[in-house]
């Protein structure tokens, strides 16, 4: 009997933390020590976000046992702006139309809000606007159906690998599993617990603004530089208003000058304040050809850096290294011993490579901003090629070195790699 299965004849609960609603505290220790004294998991994952939902979700449908935990309550709030590339359809077999709030077919760029551009995308499909804790938690009742078990409330204190498995020490309880994932974010302690190398890190912010402005149009992105120093604000349309974000991506900002640059440019749009959220956030970005992989363990999503260094798409690459996690401890639990080694060289060839151009054309980018500005963002192909980069459709290989020549010959005279 699998552990879910145990805990549902035994209970008739959901496989959810979240289904402690309806019955006793007690019931649900009671539940808790069950599941600790059952069989070992195939599988623990930490983190319930894109990426850990996503390997749960695949992996317990190819009939392994899965334990997801998470520190937070769910569904929790995450500052995000959002934008979701529907190249993500490809790896799921259910329709994600319930947590679609927008999507985006209009793009406008500015400097320091003015030198308007703006681009109507030409795609197949527009990319996604989603608010995270509905996108988040819809991935994790999708892995629940499918048998995965998640726990929330449970912060993960200790890891230790004893003999052949897992034994991961929570809020909760102790429990045990022949692997591991690592999902839980920038500043989670799994993949430092794992000795794998620390991330580059970034700082972003996000404000959420409702009953923006009626007169928006529902489908426009916008997009500003030079207004924030090594990096760029965006704002998404969501059902009920806009999600203002910024980043820097390069060197440092204060966290009262990144908000305060955040707030200006909500007002400069005419935007009602009355409402808003603020949040601050850790971006990490994708540093080179470094190890995923570690003893029976894998780390994915943010906290394994694989953030876009250039224009900070995060949700799809945590997807993909969720899907490839979920291949790799798939294969390793029946009997490849090369799994895990082949999940770090995977997301380095279809991920990484292309980051790393990424990062060369950001260095460029955010050191030259208003003249990268000028001779590109301004072109009229260059929304059409954001567009499609951001849902999927093209990579930064096909793009960076045609971009970096316009720039060079723009540039200082001397100035090279």
């Amino acid at each position: 009997m699998r552990p879910w299965q145990f805990s549902d004849a035994l209970f008739g609960i959901k496989k959810s933390r979240r289904s402690t609603t309806g019955f006793s505290t007690q019931i649900f220790d009671k539940f808790v020590q069950r599941l600790q004294l059952v069989q070992m998991f195939d599988c623990i994952i930490i983190g319930a976000g894109p990426a850990g939902a996503t390997a749960g979700y695949h992996l317990a449908k190819k009939g392994r046992s899965i334990l997801i935990l998470d520190k937070a309550k769910l569904p929790r709030y995450k500052p995000c702006g959002g934008g979701v590339s529907p190249a993500i359809k490809q790896w799921f077999d259910f329709d994600f139309t319930p947590v679609i709030e927008n999507t985006v077919t209009q793009v406008q760029f500015t400097w320091k809000q003015g030198d308007t551009v703006t681009t109507k995308l030409n795609m197949l499909e527009p990319m996604w606007m989603v608010q995270r804790d509905r996108f988040d938690d819809f991935l994790g009742q999708q892995a629940i159906a499918v048998g995965a078990t998640i726990q929330d409330n449970s912060e993960v204190t200790q890891i230790k690998f004893v003999q052949d498995h897992w034994q991961v020490t929570t809020s909760q309880g102790t429990f045990s599993g022949k692997y591991l994932i690592a999902a839980d974010g920038v500043r989670g302690n799994t993949s430092r617990w794992l000795g794998l190398p620390a991330k580059n890190e970034a700082i972003g912010a996000t404000l959420e603004i409702t009953n923006a402005e009626a007169t928006i149009p529902p489908q426009k992105a916008f997009f500003d530089f030079g207004s924030l120093k090594n990096g760029y604000i965006w704002a998404f349309p969501k059902s009920n208003g806009y999600t203002i974000s910024g980043a820097c991506f390069k060197g440092s900002i204060k966290s009262e000058d990144l908000k305060k640059q955040l707030l200006n440019y909500a007002r400069q749009k005419g935007w009602n304040l009355e409402d808003y959220r603020y949040g601050e956030y850790a971006l990490a970005l994708w540093n080179g050809n470094q190890p995923l992989h570690a003893q029976n363990a894998l780390i994915t999503g943010e906290a394994a850096g694989i953030l876009d260094p250039l224009i900070g798409e995060g949700i799809r690459p945590a997807i993909l290294t969720g899907v490839k996690a979920a291949e790799a401890i798939d294969r390793a639990l029946a009997g490849d011993n090369q799994a895990l080694a082949g999940y770090s060289r995977i997301i380095r060839e279809e991920w990484g490579e292309d980051m790393a151009l990424a990062a060369k054309l950001a260095g460029l980018f955010y050191q030259f901003t208003q003249i990268a500005y000028n001779v590109a963002v301004k072109r009229p192909i260059a929304g059409q090629l954001m567009g499609r980069i951001l849902v999927g459709d093209l990579k930064y290989r096909d793009v960076t070195e045609q971009g970096m020549q316009q720039l060079k010959k723009r540039l200082l005279p001397g100035f090279g790699w």
